[in-house]
C-alpha cells in the first residue's frame, strides 16, 4: 500500500492543454558572456592576410593549424585581443559582443565577420537521475527538459514538483524551483539554463523512507528466529 504512487506526483505536463496560452508569455532564451568564460574568437573578412592578427595560434597547439587561441574572460569581463587591446565583453549578449568587436576591429578591417562561441558552456545534473554529471552544450542553449534528457531523466524516485536550480550572477548565487508536472515551468526565468548552473532533482519521500532501512534488518530478524527456537528447544 505505502508504495503506491499518484499519477500526479509522477507524470509531466499534466496542464500540456495551456501550451498555447503560455507560450505567449514564456521568458525569452538569453545567454551573456561571464567572468571565467573561455571565448573562441575567430574574425574573417574578403581579405585573409588583413584579419591573420586578429586570430593567433594557440601557443601550446602542436600543430600551427589545429587551434586559434582562445580568450578567457577575466573577473572584470574583459579579454585581451590583438591591436585592440582591452575589450569588455562581460554580462553581453552573443549580439552585443559581436556588434562591439564588429566596431572595434572595423577600424582595422574592411567588414569583418565574427564567430563567436561559448566553450566552457556546461551545466550540472545532480540527485536523483540516472547518470548524474556534468555535461558541456555546444550550442550554447538548453532547456531543464533538455537536461534531464542528457541526464538519463528522472528516476521514479525523483520528485517532480520541486527541481532546483542553482545559478550565480555577479558573484551572487540564487536559485529557483520548478515544476515539472505543469506546463507553467515555461514561464520560469529557470526554464532556460545558463552555463555553469546545477540542477538537483531531490528524492521523493519513497526513496528516504527506503534510505532509512536497514538492509542487515532481515538478517537480524533471522537470528533472532533462530536464538528464540533455540531457546525454546533448551527450556523444554
Amino acid at each position: 500500500m505505502t508504495s503506491c504512487v499518484s499519477k500526479k506526483e509522477i507524470l509531466y505536463f499534466q496542464d500540456i492543454e495551456n501550451l498555447e496560452a503560455n507560450s505567449q508569455n514564456n521568458v525569452g532564451y538569453k545567454t551573456v558572456i561571464r567572468p571565467n568564460d573561455l571565448l573562441s574568437i575567430i574574425v574573417t573578412g574578403l581579405n585573409p592576410e588583413a584579419v591573420e592578427p586578429f586570430n593567433p595560434v594557440s601557443a601550446t597547439s602542436r600543430n600551427a593549424t589545429e587551434r586559434l587561441q582562445t580568450y578567457l574572460v577575466d573577473e572584470s569581463g574583459n579579454i585581451e585581443m590583438p591591436l585592440v587591446g582591452t575589450i569588455n565583453l562581460g554580462y553581453k549578449t552573443r549580439k552585443e559582443a559581436v556588434d562591439l568587436l564588429k566596431k572595434e576591429i572595423s577600424k582595422y578591417v574592411n567588414d569583418p565577420v565574427i564567430n563567436l562561441r561559448i566553450l566552457n558552456f556546461t551545466i550540472s545534473v545532480l540527485g536523483e537521475v540516472t547518470q548524474p554529471g556534468t555535461y558541456t552544450v555546444p550550442d550554447e542553449r538548453i532547456t531543464i527538459i533538455e537536461a534531464l534528457g542528457l541526464s538519463g531523466d528522472m528516476t521514479i524516485f525523483g520528485k517532480r514538483k520541486k527541481i532546483v536550480v542553482i545559478r550565480e550572477e555577479n558573484n551572487i548565487k540564487s536559485y529557483g524551483e520548478l515544476d515539472i508536472t505543469s506546463i507553467n515551468i515555461v514561464n520560469s526565468p529557470y526554464y532556460y539554463l545558463q552555463q555553469n548552473d546545477i540542477v538537483i532533482v531531490s528524492p521523493n519521500h519513497a526513496r528516504m523512507q527506503g534510505a532509512a532501512f536497514n538492509r542487515n534488518t532481515p538478517v537480524f530478524i533471522s537470528l533472532a528466529g533462530i536464538l528464540i527456537s533455540v531457546i525454546s528447544v533448551l527450556s523444554r
